[in-house]
C-alpha cells in the first residue's frame, strides 16, 4: 500500500505544475527510472525521490529551473561537466530555458549507484 500512496503524492506533485514544467519533471523521472527501475519512488523533503534502501537521487521543480539532487559526492565528481550549470554542494540546477541534459543525468545516477 505504501507504494501506491507515494505514487499518488508524486503524481500530485508533478500535476501541480504548468504543462511545460510537468513535461520536464516527467523527462527526469523517466530518465532515472530507466537506470534504476527497481527503485521505490518516494517523496523525500517534499520532493520526488528514488530510493534503494536509502535515497539515490531527488528532483524538483522551481520557478526558473529543475533541481536535481544527486548528493555532494556526485557534484564533486562531476564539477567539470557541470561548469555550464549553477550548482551547490548537493544540487545542480537545470534552467527551464535550456534542454535537459538527460545523458548527464543518466551518468550522475549511475555514478551515485556505484558509490552507494
Amino acid at each position: 500500500m505504501t507504494g501506491k500512496i507515494n505514487m499518488n503524492k508524486i503524481q500530485d506533485y508533478i500535476l501541480s505544475y504548468p504543462p511545460a514544467v510537468r513535461e520536464r519533471l516527467e523527462q527526469v523521472r523517466k530518465c532515472i527510472k530507466e537506470i534504476i527501475p527497481e527503485a521505490e519512488e518516494v517523496m523525500s523533503y517534499g520532493v520526488p525521490a528514488f530510493k534503494l534502501k536509502k535515497v539515490v537521487v531527488m528532483y524538483a521543480a522551481h520557478k526558473e529551473h529543475i533541481g536535481f539532487y544527486p548528493l555532494p559526492e556526485t557534484i564533486s565528481a562531476f564539477m567539470e561537466k557541470l561548469k555550464d550549470y549553477s550548482w551547490a554542494e548537493g544540487t545542480v540546477r537545470f534552467p527551464h530555458d535550456k534542454e535537459l541534459p538527460l545523458s548527464l543525468i543518466r551518468e550522475m545516477v549511475k555514478f551515485r549507484l556505484s558509490i552507494m
